[in-house]
């Protein structure tokens, strides 16, 4: 190795290792060794101690147009939705819009709005392709329609469209109905993220019986090999408190009720939609707040027979003895 070479090697070494201490020190104020910050009304970093400029003209990533409330900051974006798993396109496509107005919002006359109709119209049969697509449509369709009615949040439908993806590409379909799975899914989805439905809470909204649903949820479940735990009497409490307008003393002392008849085994094999109902009504009695068997049997849509049986079990269970 010739001595020019040495002296090349370790020259770039140097310039390495003097480029690392920039890289260190660049958030340092070279004056005080004060924290820096970056201006952006300005482009400007300076040293918020000192005030020493180190920086200015900086580059501006935002838009160069301004929003003063959400609304106005929707409409003058140029940027689409993220995607997701509820649309079949997981919202790719485009859309023409249903206004028949142009750019400056003047009406478009009556031969151009026949034009624009007809785009949608072939918009729309081009967004699904194939047979595959639109089974897949009607069945997100269908989700998000029964979601919207049992008040379930986006996290859940977006794991039911995940869950009938899955389904539909493994070939689970045939012999069952588009409904039914796409309710399975929904029931799987609602268990899985602890916000759980009863089956005749789903049964009301769907477009298929109970039977199926059950059915359907049991296949769904074995062939995807889903992990879905029991459903936690308490995880309806919350509901069934607020749907009574019960402060929030009874829904302490349900959860209580149920909590101890989980550590004696009172729970096995009992519904849990049962359970919660009947600890419900009877933290309702021991707080003194008026409730009745039939209001709590309406919202919980179980029977008054249930609720009285089990308001039973969990009051024995703490030691407390019913009244008749």
């Amino acid at each position: 190795m010739t001595d020019t070479t040495i002296r090349r090697e370790a020259s770039e070494r140097e310039r390495e290792s003097g480029e690392r201490e920039v890289d260190e020190d660049e958030l340092v104020c070279p004056e005080c060794g004060g924290r820096l910050e970056t201006d952006t009304e300005h482009g400007e970093t300076v040293c918020a101690e000192c005030g020493l400029v180190v920086e200015e003209d900086s580059i501006d990533r935002g838009p160069e147009w301004r929003a003063f409330d959400s609304a106005e900051r929707d409409r003058k974006s140029r940027v689409g939705a993220p995607t997701t798993n509820m649309m079949h396109d997981k919202g790719l496509s485009t859309n023409i819009g249903w206004q028949d107005r142009d750019a400056y919002g003047n009406s478009l006359s009556s031969r151009q709005r026949a034009k624009m109709q007809r785009l949608r119209t072939w918009n729309e049969r081009f967004r699904t392709r194939d047979s595959k697509e639109r089974n897949l449509k009607q069945a997100l369709g269908e989700i998000d329609r029964m979601a919207s009615a049992l008040g379930l949040p986006e996290n859940v439908r977006e794991t039911a469209s995940v869950i009938y993806r899955r389904a539909l590409n493994e070939d689970l379909l045939p012999g069952r109905s588009i409904e039914g799975v796409a309710t399975a899914a929904l029931y799987a989805a609602a268990r899985q993220a602890g916000t759980p439905r009863s089956l005749d809470e789903i049964t009301a909204v769907s477009r298929v019986d109970k039977d199926e649903i059950a059915r359907t949820y049991r296949y769904v479940v074995r062939q995807l090999n889903l992990e879905i735990k029991p459903a936690d009497p308490e995880s309806y409490v919350p509901r069934f408190a607020s749907d009574l307008d019960l402060s929030d003393e009874v829904e302490r002392r349900a959860r209580e009720l149920l909590r101890n008849a989980k550590e004696q085994g009172i729970h096995s094999g009992k519904s849990p939609v049962g359970l919660a109902a009947a600890a419900i009504y009877a933290a309702a009695l021991l707080s003194n707040e008026k409730v009745t068997q039939s209001q709590v049997s309406e919202v919980a849509n179980i029977s008054e027979v249930t609720i009285r049986n089990r308001y039973h079990e969990l009051l024995e269970a703490e030691g407390n003895t019913p009244s008749y």
